[in-house]
């Protein structure tokens, strides 16, 4: 099954990853800011793996995260963030 996730955050959402892209030293927790961010402004799974430099299943599961969770949630790797 191909199923597509939306990313829309909210205004505190945007806020947040903005501030958080905004820093220079940031955790790695924070590396898949850059795949919410593109999948709130529109761009496709594909476009934001490119810019990212990360694979199309990275930015998938993601945006999944999001999804089905919060940003906090999309934002943590790993098995912690796994069902």
């Amino acid at each position: 099954m191909n199923v597509r996730y939306r990313v829309e955050l909210s205004q505190a959402e945007r806020g947040e990853l903005t501030a958080m892209l905004s820093k220079a030293n940031e955790p790695p927790a924070s590396s898949s800011a850059p795949d919410i961010a593109g999948g709130d402004a529109g761009h496709s799974d594909e476009e934001i793996a490119r810019t990212v430099a990360v694979g199309g299943s990275t930015v998938y599961r993601t945006k999944r995260r999001f999804v089905e969770g919060n940003l906090e949630r999309a934002l943590k790797r790993g098995s912690a963030s796994r069902r």
